[in-house]
This record gives structure tokens, sequence and C-alpha cells, in this order.
């Protein structure tokens, strides 16, 4: 299969991107141009098996057997790519493939966790209403911190209701997942007094419990713009590390009363 190639644009998730914000520019850019991106940066013999794997997936786009063709591609992005742009990769051959939402669930419960993250990059690509919304809440009951990240982007944003939106924010603080993953936080954060008010609850049973409290809940609470009746959060008396899973007991979505 022939590719339309354009002169290849800078790369969406710039330089020296963090992991989360990498994610987020995967879920967010046109895939032509993250295409072109990624065959700029892969050695040939790697670009070649992207461009055949591509091929494959869009001739036969459907299931073939116990197994499709790019299913089994996917399988291979890691290894013929190189980790750093696997879930690149693979997002495309889902686009190349047509994966609907039957496609999409196959994969995500039936491949590994990169595959399952792959395919919560892919959705805001691929899903344009919320039939999808099942697999981000798969993703939030885990404890795996990249599908955590890789499911608050922005199909989480544009699909999640407000309940289930604010206790997917404090899935990230309890896990550790930075706040930079979750697409349009200030927007939908805003004057959203339920959501400073479990934050405040959050904050209080870490301080109780003489743990630190987590550094992202604060600038959260500063975008919810609500000061509230219960007073301001108790200061952190310790860094919460960026992207580790705090110690011990406590409510991965939050608790409400």
């Amino acid at each position: 299969m022939t590719h339309r190639r354009t002169t290849p644009a800078p790369s969406p998730a710039g330089a020296t991107p963090a992991p989360g914000s990498t994610r987020r520019a995967l879920a967010l850019a046109p895939l032509e141009v993250l295409q072109d991106d990624l065959e700029s940066q892969l050695p040939e013999p790697a670009r070649a098996w992207l461009r055949r794997a591509l091929g494959e997936a869009a001739d036969q786009p459907g299931t073939h057997g116990p197994i499709s063709v790019w299913e089994l591609r996917l399988a291979e992005a890691g290894r013929r790519c190189g980790s750093p742009h696997a879930d690149a990769a693979r997002l495309l051959i889902l686009r190349a493939a047509r994966a609907d939402t039957g496609a999409l669930g196959r994969v995500y419960f039936q491949g590994t966790a990169d595959e399952r993250r792959a395919v919560l990059l892919a959705l805001a690509h691929l899903v344009p209403g919320p039939d999808a919304l099942p697999l981000v809440e798969d993703a939030l009951r885990t404890n795996d911190t990249r599908l955590v990240a890789a499911a608050v982007g922005p199909y989480a944003a544009r699909h999640l209701d407000a309940h289930a939106w604010r206790h997917a924010v404090l899935k990230c603080l309890f896990t550790g997942v930075p706040l930079d993953a979750v697409a349009d936080l200030a927007e939908r954060a805003r004057a959203d007094p339920e959501l400073a008010r479990m934050l405040r609850d959050y904050a209080a049973e870490r301080t109780a419990a003489d743990r630190p409290v987590p550094r992202d809940l604060h600038r959260v609470l500063a975008l919810t713009d609500s000061a509230g009746p219960a007073g301001p959060v108790p200061p952190p008396h310790g860094t919460q590390p960026r992207g580790t899973h705090p110690h011990g007991a406590g409510h991965p979505h939050g608790k409400e009363s």
C-alpha cells in the first residue's frame, strides 16, 4: 500500500517531553503528522516494517481466523520499532485497521499492558462517541500507572461524566500519576466545589495518617476556584514523589460521603 508522504513535521510531543505529555500528544496529534514524525525517527528496517504492517492492516482490517494479522503486528511493534516508538506504531496500526469499538475491546482485554495502553491512546482518534467508556473505566480500576495515565486523556475528558471524572482525578493522586496526564484538567476542574470537597477530604485523610499530601493536589484544588467552608487544605509535610505509588491503604477513587 502506498502512503502519502509530506515533509516531516516536528514531533508533537516536543524534544524532551515528560511521559505524561508524550501520551497526551499521541492522543491529540493528527495521525498523518504522527506517522510522518515516527517514520522520520525510525531506521530504515523499522520504517519498512511499519509500512508493511500498515498496508496489511488496511488490506485485512477485520478478524481472519483466531487472530487478525494486524493484531500480530501490534504484538511485534515494540521489538520492531523500539519501545520509545511502540505506542505510536500501534496507534497507527489500529487506525489503518479501522478498528471499531468491538475490535478495540478485543485487543484491550486480550492484549498485553502495552497493547492496552495503545488502545486507550487510540480512543480519541477512533471512537467518536462514549461507546468505549468501559475500557477507560476498566483501566481506572487498575493500579497500573501507565494505564491510568493513558485512560485520563482526551477521550475521558470528552465523555466521562462529572462523578466518574472526579474519581479519575483522585485515582491519579492516589497512584502517583502526575496530573499533567489529565486532559482538560483546568477546564473541567474550574468552579467544581464537589471536586474541591473530595480533595480536602483526601488531604485530611493523608494528614491524619501522617502521610504526605501530593503536591499536585494543591495545584488542582487551586483550579476549582473554591475556597469552601471547610478551610484550607493541610499543607504538605513531605514531598510525594511523582510517578510512585503511595504506601499503605487509601481510597483509589477518592471517597464521597
